[in-house]
């Protein structure tokens, strides 16, 4: 019998009770500071509408350390610890304290919930939490011996599981630059560095129809039955669909713009300030052309952009990016390989970032079962 099944036949052999975090710890709402009261050099980091990134930096902190904070705007739903004194901004909620309860026991009790915190937003306008909605979660307060003894264990194991994580990342980011430089090797048809005479260079309005969409984000749903493409790299969905084809997809403004690319075949929506490359070529297969702009793009726009930071693309200059084409054996070996490669970095199903995800559902799966408890029937 191990420690934690010695202590939950001694403390509380009969099941636990079940509280709500308004009875137990309370909810206490972040407050808004202003651009100008941020600085790079705030000693107190700023917490807004993400658990992953700062808003900025604040001299005053208003929540302490070994605080769980629970996202209420933006990154809805999401659930961290911070173990240093912070500033919380309106765009989050912060937990407070009680002395039978274990500051971290409650992040870990909650980190399992934060697709239902998400699932809870009030749509209209800016989309949010109401502050009742996790007042009013009920979450197992085993005795503080207990408590202490999971937050132990998932301590150790979260820490075994995130170092094994940062080696397969590591290996992933190695395949990844390795896949690249086999791409752009592949893909160099350029005069003064290519090797490559058997080929034509095309302008991409010679060979692809080109046009944007007409939907916009507030039209999504989450359980739509088409893939809808936006300017980001996440595809939303949505129950109407504008095209039925094979298509590249890239963003036509915003931070996306050259970075973002998907490649579609079928029915699919699409927003209006994305675009769509449709090839209507014979002589030219559109996965070769996928990983061409992949590989390209960005450095065309850059260069033919007028501004030191490329803000969007314009129709003309997708109009005039130059393609190269060679023959379609060779267009076929060449995407014959880069699948390979975008299989074994980016297919979720298999290679490294599959094993990721394994290790994740597996502290994800021990975490739950830990926290699963009888209730105490009173």
């Amino acid at each position: 019998m191990n420690r934690l099944q010695q202590l939950l036949e001694e403390l509380c052999p009969n099941g636990v009770e079940y509280k709500t975090i308004k009875e137990t710890v309370g909810v206490n709402r972040g407050r808004r500071l202003t651009k100008s009261q941020l600085s790079d050099s705030g000693k107190y980091e700023v917490y807004h509408g993400s658990k992953d990134s700062i808003l900025g930096k604040y001299n005053d902190y208003n929540a302490p350390a070994d605080t769980t904070i629970v996202v209420n705007t933006g990154g809805i739903g999401g659930v961290k610890f911070i173990d240093k004194p912070f500033w919380c901004s309106d765009g989050s909620f912060w937990l407070g304290r009680v002395d039978y309860i274990h500051p971290k026991y409650i992040y870990y009790a909650l980190s399992g919930y934060e697709e239902y915190f998400y699932s809870q937003k009030r749509v209209g306008g800016v989309p949010t939490i109401d502050k009742s909605v996790v007042e009013n979660f009920k979450i197992p307060v085993p005795p503080i011996e207990v408590q202490r003894e999971i937050v132990r264990i998932l301590d150790e194991y979260s820490t075994s599981v995130t170092a094994l994580q940062q080696e397969l990342e590591k290996e992933l980011t190695a395949r990844t630059k390795q896949y690249e430089y086999y791409r752009d090797m592949l893909l160099d048809f350029d005069s003064f560095g290519g090797v490559r005479t058997d080929f034509e260079w095309r302008k991409l309005e010679e060979i692809a129809e080109i046009g944007t969409g007409s939907s916009n984000t507030n039209e999504e749903l989450d359980d739509g039955k088409y893939p809808f493409f936006v300017r980001s790299q996440e595809i939303r969905r949505k129950n109407e669909y504008e095209f039925d084809e094979t298509a590249i997809i890239t963003s036509g403004d915003g931070v996306g713009v050259g970075k973002i690319f998907h490649y579609v075949q079928g029915k699919y929506a699409l927003h209006q300030r994305a675009y769509r490359i449709h090839i209507i070529s014979s002589e030219v297969n559109p996965k070769y052309y996928y990983y061409y702009m992949k590989s390209k793009f960005m450095s065309y726009i850059e260069k033919n952009s007028f501004h030191s930071s490329v803000t969007s693309v314009r129709r003309p200059m997708l109009n005039n990016f130059p393609v190269p084409i060679p023959s379609l054996a060779e267009q076929q070996r060449i995407v014959a390989i880069l699948d390979r490669f975008d299989k074994l970095c980016n297919d979720i199903t298999e290679g490294l970032p599959a094993e990721i995800e394994a290790r994740r559902k597996q502290y994800e799966y021990y975490r739950d079962k830990l926290l699963s408890f009888k209730e105490l029937k009173t």
